[in-house]
């Protein structure tokens, strides 16, 4: 198969036709052997209705359902799952991510070579209260993880299938999925301007509190990316800091006292400091511990309760 359009959704029921017709012709002009995941991430709305009258009408239409709602990175990581395609293509339900661009990012998969090409909306149509923390999360993702896109949440991106399956999306982590992508081994990354359209239905999901779930999610994925395999070196060596210090303080109280200072060493402030030090040590080497062995032991943590699938073996 050349392409999977993965597709999550939620509440996106008077969008999905219009789209669905929109990729159907891209891909017949295209001559792509092809097929569209949409994945219902527990929609209250008539939106699996939809697709399952889709699908009905369409043999490459598949969907999945949640019994309820996880949030996009679940759903994109049930579509990478399920994708069959040589190149897979992951855009938003809500329209604003044109299907015309499919041709383009196929070719800077097929023939640029690269493992990835992230979509760049350089002209946005969102009012300023996404607009301003895009741009402030952007240029910190950029900062931290070393890739220079302009748009990491972008939600319209190709990828090799063979990158979708090496990686995990979990949490909120669907923003970072090039970072995720380069920590695979996957750095041979593109970037595409892409065109936005304005929103046609509905309203948009995005909150302050994504943005700020975005930035902590961030910070995450910068830790896992250092120490995500060996924990202990993060928490033994601040740990082994904390103890050290502590160590150097009590002995130097001991030492005056030895050295007959007059003052009792338990009327010291830095007696407590330095038994704070110990204790904090001491916890995180054990916080350090019990990483690595959550590490080495740690259940699959993308298991959703999914309701009804359609064309879904």
């Amino acid at each position: 198969m050349d392409l999977s359009i993965v597709v999550p959704l939620y509440n996106e029921d008077e969008s999905l036709p219009e789209l669905e017709s929109w990729i159907r012709r891209v891909a017949e002009r295209e001559g792509y052997e092809y097929e569209i995941l949409f994945i219902n991430d527990g929609s209250t709305d008539q939106s699996w209705q939809v697709i399952e009258d889709l699908a009905q009408k369409n043999p490459c239409v598949r969907g999945v359902s949640f019994r309820r709602n996880y949030g996009k990175s679940a759903a994109l990581q049930t579509g990478f799952e399920h994708a069959r395609g040589e190149v897979v293509i992951t855009m938003d339900a809500d329209l604003q991510d044109s299907p015309d661009e499919i041709p383009a990012l196929i070719k800077g998969i097929k023939v640029d070579g690269y493992d990835l090409v992230s979509g760049w909306k350089k002209k946005r149509y969102d009012p300023l209260t996404k607009t301003i923390p895009t741009k402030l999360f952007n240029a910190a993702t950029r900062r931290l993880s070393g890739i220079k896109l302009h748009d990491f949440n972008c939600g319209l991106k190709a990828y090799r299938n063979t990158v979708v399956k090496s990686i995990e999306v979990y949490g909120e982590m669907h923003r970072y999925t090039p970072v995720l992508a380069k920590m695979a081994g996957y750095k041979n990354i593109g970037e595409q301007v892409v065109e936005h359209q304005a929103r046609k239905y509905g309203s948009t999901k995005f909150g302050m509190e994504r943005f700020i779930n975005g930035f902590l999610d961030l910070l995450t994925i910068a830790f896992i990316g250092k120490f995500g395999k060996r924990p202990m070196h993060f928490f033994g060596a601040v740990g082994m800091l904390f103890v050290l210090a502590g160590l150097g303080i009590l002995l130097f109280l001991a030492g005056g006292k030895i050295f007959g200072e007059a003052a009792k060493i338990h009327d010291r402030p830095l007696f407590y400091l330095g038994n704070l030090a110990l204790i904090v040590g001491s916890q995180l080497f054990l916080t350090g511990f019990l990483a690595e062995l959550i590490t080495r032991n740690a259940a699959d943590r993308n298991k959703y309760l999914i309701e009804q699938t359609v064309g879904i073996s």
